[in-house]
């Protein structure tokens, strides 16, 4: 299986301000996520089995899913299934097919070019980090992907004026 690279389900998060839920996967072999954006039915699916609560089986084996591709923002994925003997494949939503791999507890693979695109480094530890981070490139065309997800969504506005520091909602810090 060239070109993919073997992923787990590390957690599963809800971005607070749009109560959005995440998938957060981790490469096998290195420290690196790929955050997918997932509805809530497929967020409690997977939960469901990661928190050890058993589930019926189904009528196929699964073998593995795929992340194979991103555009536009949008992940797309295939699922490799075997049933009476027969091998098959198809399209699938990665939110879909990532909790069907989870409960039949399958691989899940993720095509090279999209866990470059869009594959997540965390930040080392101050304390653990030698190098400083001044002299860390800012690659400004993969987080290019980021700064457009971010500006796309549908946030509330902030208001003009922050609140004071002391009361509720106040961003400390400023000026």
């Amino acid at each position: 299986m060239k070109n993919l690279i073997e992923v787990s389900v590390d957690s599963i998060r809800i971005h607070m301000p749009t109560a959005q839920h995440l998938v957060i996967l981790k490469e096998k072999e290195a420290d690196r996520y790929l955050p997918i954006w997932i509805g809530s039915f497929e967020a409690q699916a997977i939960a469901t089995k990661i928190s050890g609560n058993p589930l019926g089986r189904l009528g196929v084996s699964v073998k593995r899913i795929v992340v194979t591709r991103l555009a536009d923002q949008v992940f797309y994925a295939r699922l490799y299934v075997k049933q009476n003997g027969r091998d098959l494949d198809f399209d699938a939503r990665p939110s879909d097919a990532i909790a069907l791999a989870v409960r039949m507890e399958c691989p899940i693979f993720v095509a090279t070019e999209v866990m470059e695109a869009a594959g997540i480094i965390p930040e080392a530890d101050e304390a653990g980090d030698e190098k400083d981070k001044s002299e860390t490139p800012v690659d400004d065309e993969r987080l290019a992907v980021f700064r457009d997800f971010v500006n796309s969504l549908d946030l509330p506005e902030l208001p003009d004026e922050p609140k004071a520091k002391d009361e509720p909602g106040g961003r400390p810090g400023r000026g």
